[in-house]
């Protein structure tokens, strides 16, 4: 089992998933619960819920997001390595008219569980919010916050250091995706 320090390493964003390895309703349900049992700001708990993991739904789901600003040229993942599992989060307005933090706390505990059981994922919001809302029923109730995907993972990706401020990623030509960072020195800005 992995440490938490391992998972978060591990825990990248991924676009490319092997499409044979069907994610069931019960996993994801899993995974949500561990979201159910993260922090809410005030306890309010206002976020809902979609599963995602019928062939079908899939299709409707996969043209509604954006896939990867800073690859200009790629469209997203081909047929066969399209996501096998989604989930969508709703905030209730009928519980707080704010989400906060609450959506970025709930996906990072989805995404950290799908970690530990071998599977891996990219958050959006960029979202056709409008065309997600239609094909999947959602009412006014809600706001579309984010949408998660996930799957067996298909890809590497790899951590590099910011080089001259540069923060987008980019695949090299063996498709191996290239995250950089900033280092510890960068970003702590003092101790005291």
């Amino acid at each position: 089992m992995m440490n938490l320090k391992q998972l978060i390493e591990t825990n990248r964003t991924y676009r490319r998933f092997d499409e044979s390895y069907n994610i069931s309703q019960e996993q994801i349900t899993d995974l949500i619960d561990l979201a159910r049992l993260s922090g809410s700001a005030a306890n309010r708990q206002p976020l809902k819920y979609i599963v995602v993991t019928s062939p079908e739904a899939r299709a409707k789901l996969y043209p509604c997001l954006a896939w990867a600003g800073y690859l200009t040229t790629w469209e997203g993942p081909d047929k066969g390595e399209r996501p096998t599992g989604y989930v969508i989060i709703l905030g209730d307005k009928e519980i707080s008219d704010k989400f906060g933090v609450d959506p970025g706390i709930a996906a990072q505990s989805i995404m950290l569980g799908a970690t530990e059981i071998g599977l891996g994922g990219c958050i959006f919001a960029s979202i056709k919010r409008e065309k997600l809302r239609a094909e999947f029923s959602i009412t006014d109730q809600y706001d579309v916050l984010l949408v998660l995907a996930l799957g067996k993972t298909v890809e590497e990706v790899v951590i590099e250091t910011i080089k001259e401020n540069d923060v987008k990623y980019w695949r090299d030509e063996n498709s191996v995706h290239h995250v950089p960072k900033r280092t510890l020195e960068e970003i702590i800005l003092r101790k005291e």
